[in-house]
């Protein structure tokens, strides 16, 4: 049974009426651009075919009623509630609640009505694997409430309002790329966007090309303390640079060659952390024009230099990712692959020529499994569209 007609069954006997509408907004996979966005760089992000999906309808009540039908649990809450972030009776919201309610938050402080629903959802994007499953029930319950609400917003300043919602009311201090994949996703094309200006464009995949994910099963073992260390290296970094290259603003600033003649006054942690980004940008500058020339080999080397970057100079990486990128740069067919998302954890992403796409999976999974025990998860991926109403 499709997802939405399970949703649409539970909302039936939940709340005693059918559901008025469904929406859908996908997770995404990054596949170059890592640790750059909050450093001013350019991301290489597609929307995939893995979705949250909700079954709403206005309620009475003026209340929120949520069910999530992945964890079977209850929650509610009102404009009322959402500052302190309880529930009508005043107990806590629940963690997975508090990503609807941080959107009704940051839609309520843009001064955008949000009625009251009832609604059921439920994800098929993994939670925990760097595929943006939180994105997109951000941005699910974005188009929602324009629905429900009578306002339209464009799809970029409702993902802005879906990292407001992730890093003022969730407490996590994303940047912009996963919500804006989640809300601007085109079908069959990579998203190109600038993180300084927000300037966007799209880009075809080269023919003949599938976008394999592989997900390790090891949850990240990121703790914000870890990333939080990272972005302070790199806004070291050009504090430091800013002595010899006064005009900087970040590190997307810095060239290559001028990060070369100056690497060696950085402190040697810092160096290396800043030299995946500089590196990291100019390679997803490169990527540009090889993927306009449908150089699907050359842009697979690119995404191996990724992954060994951000394995030996960025250190996220973790002995199971690299296993699997291993494991698939061996195999036939694959153009390139590395680890995606935040790392310690999570997804690898592989570009592998579409005729060798299934036994590229069957093989990826054996290999993993006899070297690690674990059993992955792989799936074969198609870009494809972002948030809205089905």
């Amino acid at each position: 049974m499709k997802i939405q007609d399970t949703l649409t069954a539970i909302f039936q006997e939940k709340f005693g009426r059918p559901a008025a509408f469904l929406a859908r907004a996908p997770g995404r996979v990054n596949l170059l651009g890592e640790h750059v966005d909050y450093n001013d760089g350019f991301v290489l992000p597609a929307a995939i075919d893995r979705a949250t999906y909700i079954a709403f309808a206005p309620s009475d009540s003026g209340l929120t009623t949520l069910w999530a039908a992945d964890f079977d649990k209850q929650a509610a809450f009102s404009p009322e509630t959402l500052p302190a972030k309880t529930q009508p009776d005043g107990s806590p919201l629940p963690d997975w609640a508090r990503y609807p309610a941080g959107i009704m938050w940051a839609l309520g402080e843009a001064g955008l009505e949000t009625p009251g629903m009832d609604a059921v959802f439920a994800s098929d994007v993994p939670r925990g694997s760097g595929l943006s499953s939180s994105a997109s029930v951000e941005m699910a319950f974005g188009v929602a409430w324009q629905q429900l609400g009578g306002w339209a917003l464009a799809p970029m300043e409702l993902a802005k309002l879906g990292q407001r919602a992730e890093n003022q009311y969730v407490g996590v201090n994303c940047g912009i790329m996963d919500q804006f994949a989640s809300a601007c996703g085109v079908e069959n094309r990579l998203l190109l966007l600038d993180c300084r200006s927000l300037e966007w464009e799209t880009l075809a995949l080269p023919e003949g090309v599938s976008i394999v994910v592989a997900d390790t099963t090891v949850r990240r073992k990121l703790t914000s303390g870890e990333y939080n260390q990272r972005r302070a290296s790199c806004e070291e970094a050009v504090r430091r640079l800013q002595a010899s290259l006064p005009d900087i603003r970040s590190l997307r600033d810095v060239s290559v060659a001028g990060f070369n003649r100056l690497a060696g006054s950085l402190p040697a942690e810092i160096e290396k952390r800043a030299r995946h980004v500089v590196e990291e940008i100019e390679r997803t500058r490169q990527a540009i024009s090889l993927l306009q020339a449908g150089d699907a080999s050359r842009f697979g080397n690119l995404m191996n230099e990724c992954h060994a970057s951000l394995r030996d100079l960025y250190e996220v990486s973790c002995p199971e990712l690299d296993v699997m990128v291993e494991i698939a740069q061996s195999l036939s067919g694959c153009y390139g692959a590395r680890l995606t998302g935040a790392g310690f954890g999570g997804c690898t992403v592989n570009l592998v020529a579409q005729e060798y796409a299934e036994a590229f999976a069957n093989a990826l999974a054996a290999g993993y499994k006899s070297k690690t025990g674990l059993h992955p998860e792989i799936y074969i991926c198609k870009a494809s569209a972002g948030a809205g109403l089905l």
